[in-house]
């Protein structure tokens, strides 16, 4: 009856397939998990679940963690009151930026390399920058959306100084390994290939203009006829668009937006060399993006209520207004704390039910293992496009593959590597992801029309990822 410890996952998956809701579907294969690993008692299950959501806070880097995630939210809200998104734009116009077809692609291209503090707010400034843009040159809408899309969880998962990086590390920390945990999230970053060809890619058709498949249709229709958006398209307007409107007084700074972030980014180094004692690989990571957000934060506070920061010498916001916008934007990423929270929850279970060795002893030592990765990015693949959600799908995985890389002496970074390529697949290619319906509102597509134009080029990148894995399987 060892099969049992699989269970977990397998509910989890199964029940977010059919309800397409994720937290109830964490949450069951959750409590099965604890059931199992109390002896059978459901009672005592759903007892022991709450113990172990007690002791995801209980560990201090899971809370940083959580904080962070928080934060991240108030970071958003001020940023977007402040005018920045606004000041940027017209920063970027002044200088001629983005007037040729191929000037717009890769600003909008670039963009998103810079922002990756978080995977929405990347959307939502490529989208609301560039559509002006790509509108006037007659670029569809789609293929303002696939930018969007393509620099939002590939770029914050390639660089991961966010949220993405706090969420990995504590699934580290959740299997037991802190030290040395951001030395191997580096390593494991120079193997995430899908994301390393996506970004590739998408400079590419910047540069070239080259296009295939139902995306080269929408750039046929656009140029011939004009149409940003196929005839009975029916475009997503968020709130979150109309909500990056500055406060009234706002002078509209590009430093607004860039002077925060670039406070958060260098925090993050600093920490990381703090927290390691001068080894910037040895540092704490959770520590270090929780002091990041934090100063940026402070930063932003400070600039706005500073007289003439808004118009005519005015102050923009005072600490007050500011505070309410934190804890707003704060509120927003609730959602997404407790979906962090669970995945913690499931990987001590993971671990506590001993799946890694199990796992190991079925596969056995005797088969070829070059194979693995390949088949490890393929089913991250299919839960996180299936589920709609990289996140969950690092949270089955990881305590999955890194004891099969252990167990069967696997290169661990291009185990890990192999998970965020499956991770990063789903959240740029699944409609039910967060990022996709959101480039699809700041690009004012239609969402349907966005994943058929984007689909293509994933599977096509999914399937040149294969490929690598399968190579780096056999020569690592």
């Amino acid at each position: 009856m060892e099969w049992i410890v699989l269970l977990p996952p397998i509910l989890a998956i199964g029940l977010a397939l059919w309800t397409k809701e994720v937290y109830l579907s964490l949450l069951a294969g959750l409590w099965l998990g604890t059931t199992i690993l109390v002896g059978g008692n459901p009672i005592l299950g759903m007892r022991e679940l709450i113990d172990q959501m007690v002791t995801v806070f209980a560990d201090p880097s899971n809370t940083r963690i959580l904080l962070f995630s928080l934060l991240v939210g108030g970071l958003i809200a001020l940023v977007q009151a402040s005018g920045g998104v606004q000041g940027f734009i017209n920063w970027a116009s002044s200088r001629g930026w983005g007037q040729t077809r191929r000037g717009a692609e890769l600003l909008a291209w670039g963009i998103g390399m810079i922002i990756f503090v978080e995977s929405s707010i990347t959307c939502l400034i490529v989208g609301a920058i560039n559509r002006p843009l790509f509108d006037k040159l007659k670029i569809p809408r789609e293929k303002l959306a696939f930018y969007c899309d393509s620099t939002s969880a590939p770029v914050c998962m390639s660089i991961p100084l966010n949220g993405w990086g706090a969420m990995v590390l504590g699934l580290l920390a959740a299997q037991g390994i802190t030290d040395g945990a951001v030395s191997l999230l580096a390593t494991a970053v120079i193997f995430n290939f899908y994301s390393i060809f996506a970004i590739l890619f998408a400079l590419v058709l910047a540069i070239t203009g080259w296009s295939f498949s139902s995306m080269k249709r929408a750039e046929i229709r656009a140029l011939t006829t004009g149409q940003l958006l196929r005839p009975g398209a029916v475009p997503l307007v968020a709130e979150e668009i109309v909500e990056l409107e500055a406060v009234e007084g706002s002078a509209h700074r590009a430093s607004h937006l860039l002077v925060p972030i670039f406070v958060m980014v260098s925090t993050i180094f600093f920490g990381l060399y703090v927290t390691g004692n001068g080894a910037i690989m040895q540092g704490s990571g959770s520590t270090s993006v929780l002091w990041a957000v934090v100063a940026a934060i402070s930063m932003a506070m400070i600039m706005y209520a500073l007289p003439g920061s808004g118009k005519e010498g005015k102050q923009l916001m005072n600490p007050r207004d500011s505070m309410a916008l934190v804890l707003k934007g704060s509120g927003g990423l609730v959602g997404m704390v407790l979906l962090v929270a669970l995945a913690f929850a499931l990987g001590q279970v993971s671990r506590a039910l001993e799946m890694g060795p199990y796992i190991i002893g079925v596969v056995g030592t005797g088969w070829p293992t070059w194979w693995l990765p390949a088949i490890i990015f393929l089913v991250g693949a299919f839960v996180s496009f299936t589920l709609g959600s990289s996140w969950t799908g690092f949270a089955i995985l990881i305590p999955i593959a890194l004891p099969l890389a252990e167990g069967l002496g696997l290169s661990m970074p291009l185990m890990l590597g192999a998970v965020l390529s499956g991770g990063v697949f789903g959240d740029h290619a699944s409609p039910l992801s967060d990022t996709s319906p959101i480039a699809s509102m700041s690009a004012a597509s239609d969402h349907v029309d966005h994943i058929n134009t984007q689909l293509p080029y994933a599977l096509s990148l999914g399937g040149l990822t294969v490929v690598a894995f399968l190579i780096a399987g056999l020569v690592m």
